[in-house]
């Protein structure tokens, strides 16, 4: 099995996350209905995850995102010439991007200094990173908010947090895969801002 020592870091490989522009770019190549592309791009998310944690990956998730940005960036290209199903495109993108992060691990990933690596963060950084999700989170409109935390809060158990969400898009008269689209739209809204008061207030991810 692969361990996290040997694969490239998901924040040194990822570049940029895909702009609103070309995220509807790449539904409408999934399919024309909206509905049925938020579908199809939950089947084909699916379908990565496995394809990487089947192969020994510790970060099958974040290298299922870098494989859609990857195709999402060039979708634009790939959709006027392309023929067949494209969750095959995806695929084989995914096996690029998984021999990719092996062969960089080396030269990404060395060992950190003994005082850094059990450098834990202080109760000050902690505060910091708090005050930047909540001005993030005021940010919202209040439906965005509410589409959040029934999506990403670790308040409820699974089945619950499901009906919760079944019960938000019949009220929004909106699709199951429609309003996962919504939510992943304000994710990447909000990774942005939370980025940028991050780096106002010098801390880091980690």
């Amino acid at each position: 099995m692969v361990s996290c020592h040997d694969e490239i870091a998901p924040q040194a490989m990822r570049q940029n996350d895909i702009t609103s522009e070309e995220f509807a770019q790449l539904l409408k190549w999934l399919a024309p209905d909206l509905e049925r592309a938020g579908e199809k791009y939950e089947q084909i998310r699916r379908g990565l995850i496995k394809i990487f944690g089947c192969r020994g990956s510790t970060i099958p998730e974040e290298l299922a995102d870098e494989t859609i940005n990857r195709v999402a960036r060039k979708v634009g290209e790939i959709a006027v010439g392309y023929v067949g199903e494209p969750a095959y495109y995806f695929y084989a993108v995914a096996d690029k991007i998984y021999l990719e992060s092996l062969r960089t691990a080396s030269t990404q990933l060395k060992p950190l200094p003994a005082e850094i690596a059990d450098k834990k963060p202080s109760g000050e950084e902690m505060e910091l990173k708090y005050k930047c999700l909540e001005e993030c989170l005021d940010k919202l409109p209040r439906l965005s908010r509410e589409i959040i935390y029934m999506y990403y809060g670790h308040d409820r158990a699974g089945r619950e947090k499901i009906e919760r969400r079944k019960e938000l898009a019949e009220r929004l008269r909106v699709g199951t895969s429609i309003l996962w689209l919504k939510a992943h739209r304000i994710r990447q809204n909000l990774k942005k801002c939370l980025s940028q008061c991050f780096q106002g207030k010098g801390i880091s991810w980690g």
